[in-house]
């Protein structure tokens, strides 16, 4: 493994039945997440994806690369763009998972995530330990 390696990339298609799922699982039932007229009330450019299931949207590359040969220590976002779920045509979030340090503890992944080309995720790292 070498700094610079993509280990991951991958787009996931989002839609508003997957935000809805999502506020059931995690009982985050804000009415922006999926109903236009309340987000565009708040001054919202329309429904939002959670912040949380972007984040764990963008992580899942890395779990799935390190499969049973390590473990995540840490992982952190700054939330920078929201993202924008069209109720017809949903939301399409492109990660790519780069490896960011290789130390004695294992790799730091810098993840770049993207919808419709632009940034939504700053400073996403995923400090990993290889076993």
């Amino acid at each position: 493994m070498n700094i610079g390696d993509v280990v991951a990339e991958t787009t996931f298609h989002v839609t508003r039945d997957s935000l809805v799922r999502y506020a059931g699982a995690s009982g985050d039932f804000n009415a922006i997440h999926y109903r236009d007229d309340v987000a565009q009330s708040v001054g919202l450019p329309g429904v939002l994806a959670h912040g949380m299931l972007t984040m764990g949207i963008a992580v899942q590359p890395v779990v799935d690369w390190l499969g049973t040969k390590g473990s995540i220590v840490d992982y952190q976002v700054r939330f920078t763009r929201p993202v924008l779920v069209d109720g017809a045509d949903g939301a399409d979030l492109t990660v790519v998972a780069k490896v960011g340090l290789v130390d004695d503890d294992g790799a730091r992944i810098d993840l770049t995530v993207t919808f419709n080309g632009e940034t939504v995720l700053g400073k996403a790292q995923v400090r990993v330990s290889l076993t």
